[in-house]
């Protein structure tokens, strides 16, 4: 019985094809429109294809624009770390200027002592005239051979003062030079960083409309590799019930219910009552509205009988992946094994010309009170009609 039921799994299995979540509403699609839709997908590929060595160069680009404002960040800090250098220093050197300062009007301070101790000391006024009327440090210079009835001493302050100012003067100077100097480096570094951040920021939007088409032209490609491979699949499925349903018509020795020899679906539901009686009710709305009978229809203007039942529970609330279209023996093996004598309204019933799980070739939705509700044929349309009515009942019904 085990080996039986493994060969029959495995038949299904052969037999069936993975589905989409959504079917095209063209039933048993023709390889004219499967043809199409591969053109299609394989123009949206190119397209995407095409757009994604555009968005590549850019990011490309967009990396080695980002090296370039990440070294200019660099250069611009370590110019700023300089400019902190040179204004320190040019502050340092105001600071001896200051201090320099101070030692002039010490020195003039000096001199006038020195004169005042002359005069008191009988000195002529007219010897340090030149001194006091000096008019700068260079004149003050010119006129040092006056100073010498003050003594060697005073002569080496005044020497010692000239030097000091001008080592101050000059050093101002060169720290000016070079906060000058480095101010106009930073600037310029400061230039490059902005231009290289420009350019960053302008390429990162370009790789972002790049990225938003490409994003779009993927979506386009994925509906449209889904639109040629659900009418593929639903094209194969439709084939394989038909095969099915014409075997069923030429095999004899169909019971009316098969014996049962223990096939076990699914251990658990999906569905409330409320559910299981919403998707009775769509079931009959179709058939009392006398929809046709189409392989590879799941409506809703046309169905067969795996797509009533599809179409019946999706309006009942379910949607993939709990609720998947499949062909009528898979169904028997994606819902729980409920006996005959248990059935309530809503119950998948399968019919097989052997009484094996791969050759079942039909499915309905029981009504209650021994009736169903299906699509029967092309030949008879949708119906209700008893559940013995058609041959090959299999011995057990399919709770969602």
């Amino acid at each position: 019985m085990r080996k039986h039921r493994a060969i029959s799994f495995a038949l299904i299995a052969a037999l069936t094809l993975t589905t989409a979540p959504a079917l095209a509403s063209t039933p048993k699609p023709t390889l004219a429109q499967i043809a199409a839709a591969k053109k299609i997908e394989a123009e949206k590929k190119k397209a995407a294809d095409a757009q994604a060595a555009k968005l590549a160069a850019a990011n490309q680009n967009l990396r080695a624009l980002t090296a370039k404002a990440n070294a200019a960040t660099a250069l611009y800090a370590q110019a700023q770390r300089e400019l902190a250098i040179a204004v320190a220093a040019s502050r340092a050197a105001a600071q001896y200027a200051l201090e320099t300062e101070a030692a002039v009007v010490e020195a003039h301070r000096v001199i006038g002592q020195l004169a005042t101790n002359a005069y008191i000391m009988g000195g002529s006024m007219s010897d340090i005239q030149p001194l006091l009327s000096a008019n700068g440090p260079q004149e003050l210079m010119d006129q040092l051979s006056t100073l010498s009835t003050l003594g060697s001493k005073n002569t080496i302050a005044l020497e010692r003062f000239k030097a000091a100012e001008v080592i101050a003067k000059a050093a101002k100077q060169a720290a000016d030079n070079a906060k000058a100097a480095q101010q106009a480096a930073t600037n310029k570094v400061a230039a490059a960083k902005k231009s290289a951040d420009d350019a960053k920021a302008a390429q990162a939007i370009e790789v972002a409309k790049l990225q938003k088409l490409q994003d779009q032209l993927m979506k386009e490609l994925s509906s449209a590799r889904k639109v040629r491979v659900t009418l593929e699949q639903q094209r194969q499925l439709a084939l394989l019930e038909e095969a099915k349903a014409n075997q069923a018509e030429i095999t004899p020795g169909q019971s009316k219910i098969w014996p049962d020899k223990g096939f076990k679906g699914r251990s658990t539901i999906r569905t409330t009552e409320a559910q299981r009686l919403k998707a009775v009710s769509y079931a009959k709305t179709q058939v009392l509205a006398r929809k046709p009978y189409v392989w590879g229809a799941q409506g809703p203007n046309s169905f067969d009988c795996s797509g009533l039942v599809f179409a019946a529970y999706r309006y009942a609330g379910l949607v993939w992946p709990n609720w998947d279209r499949l062909n009528a023996a898979l169904y028997s093996t994606y819902t729980m094994h409920v006996s005959l004598n248990a059935l309530v309204p809503g119950d998948l019933l399968f019919y097989s010309y052997d009484g094996s799980i791969s050759s079942i070739h039909h499915i309905t939705i029981y009504a209650g009170n021994g009736m169903m509700w299906e699509a029967n044929s092309k030949k008879v349309g949708l119906i209700y009609s008893s559940i013995y009515s058609v041959k090959g009942l299999m011995p057990f019904g399919g709770r969602v």
